[in-house]
């Protein structure tokens, strides 16, 4: 019996010297921006179907404000974004004067706005490869790092998601030495669509059935590798997508003063930068707008886990489902970054694989904080410091 465990402990030992910790199967993470989790009871969804009835299904509750960059940030640290510091897709930094904006190449990779660490990290630290095809934030030196394997979102020309199906069969095909254990990847659709159109229009519900086709494909090809059976597979999103009119907006300046305000950045939520001593001028003045909330940076309620962070305005407006703060004029299409707790930001979450159930249906959604412990789980690491409870979804493995 001594002999027994003493072999066992000798081999144990080994692999952890050799790969940085015991062999765990591989996971594919795959990310569709904007798929709400009720779409595929809208349109036609084989294979998700599948995956429901061989996997588990269920839903995400993002975190707030359910916008791209902080919930896919949120999806890989753990953190929610009042802590991992991208608080917003924009937002003003007054310490360094300067606009944080997915559209400013600049600022965008400025790895001091970028707090927590991301799941690539975590498991690259512990020993195991990463790879990440577009994933937000995966093109950033976060604590001066990469992962094995990333691609600039903004290079040109952009891989097509035909590009980035390959690229996930060919990391998988890669030899064990160099096999990443994690592939995370991102698709900008149907969200593209959802905001165009509106989610419940017939081009967003074609989109939402191509995407299904994709993600069919790639299993399909990942059947075909020798490891296909030590893969698991996850399919989720950073947020929903609601209908949204230029009927229901609630214009800024009809109620603010010029002089009270420096700047005011987005519509789901909008955040105020006050001149000093404004801020409750601002609070009292949007205290009765109908559709509208408004709160003090530090009176936030704590349900939506926001309100430390100093990049956040010091005032924050957060309108009604359907609603947006601002002066433009908009279209009837779609939008996000409104209160998680309303169904329609909710965002689908599938999973196939060795590690997974089969047929398991979890009826309560889940906040997408809990995916980096679970993801920390699958991968056998020790996960760095986060928001998540793995407690919280430990039922969706065998």
């Amino acid at each position: 019996m001594v002999t027994t465990i003493i072999v066992f402990l000798f081999t144990f030992t080994v692999k952890i010297v050799a790969g940085g910790k015991p062999d765990c199967h591989y996971t594919v993470v795959i990310s569709l921006d904007g798929f709400r989790w009720d779409y595929p009871q809208w349109y036609n969804t084989p294979f998700f179907d599948y995956m429901e009835k061989k996997g588990v299904a269920g839903a995400i509750v993002p975190s707030f404000p359910s916008k791209t960059f902080p919930n896919h940030y949120t999806l890989a640290t753990g953190l929610y974004p009042d802590h991992h510091g991208i608080v917003a897709n924009k937002f003003y930094d007054r310490k360094n004067n300067c606009v944080f904006d997915l559209g400013d190449s600049v600022t965008k990779f400025e790895q001091r706005y970028y707090c927590g660490e991301p799941i690539w990290l975590t498991a690259q630290r512990q020993g195991l490869h990463t790879a990440e095809i577009y994933w937000p934030g995966s093109d950033v030196p976060v604590g001066g790092k990469y992962p094995d394997s990333y691609y600039k979102y903004d290079a040109k020309p952009q891989l097509t998601f035909k590009q980035r199906a390959e690229r996930i069969i060919e990391q998988l095909r890669m030899p064990k030495s160099k096999r990443p254990r994690l592939i995370m990847a991102y698709f900008e659709q149907p969200d593209g669509n959802g905001h165009n159109y509106g989610p419940q229009n017939k081009r967003t519900g074609k989109v939402v059935m191509e995407m299904d086709s994709l993600v069919n494909g790639i299993w399909n090809e990942i059947q075909q590798l020798p490891i296909a059976d030590d893969i698991n597979l996850i399919v989720t999103s950073d947020h929903g997508m609601t209908s949204i009119s230029n009927q229901r907006t609630v214009p800024v300046m009809k109620y603010l003063k010029r002089k009270w305000i420096e700047r005011v950045d987005g519509d789901l939520p909008g955040l105020i930068y006050t001149r000093k001593g404004y801020a409750d001028s601002v609070v009292l003045a949007l205290h009765d707008v109908p559709h509208l909330k408004a709160w003090k940076r530090e009176d936030i309620p704590a349900y939506l886990h926001y309100g430390s962070n100093p990049m956040i305005g010091d005032v924050v407006a957060l309108p009604d489902l359907g609603w947006l703060f601002t002066d433009d004029t908009i279209k009837s299409c779609g939008s996000h970054g409104f209160d998680p707790s309303y169904s329609d930001m909710h965002a689908m979450f599938r999973a196939i694989g060795p590690d997974f159930k089969q047929g398991y249906s979890k009826e309560q959604h889940f906040k997408n904080v809990d995916l980096y412990p679970l993801l920390s789980r699958l991968l056998g690491i020790d996960p760095a410091k986060n928001d998540g409870d793995l407690d919280e979804v430990i039922d969706l493995l065998k």
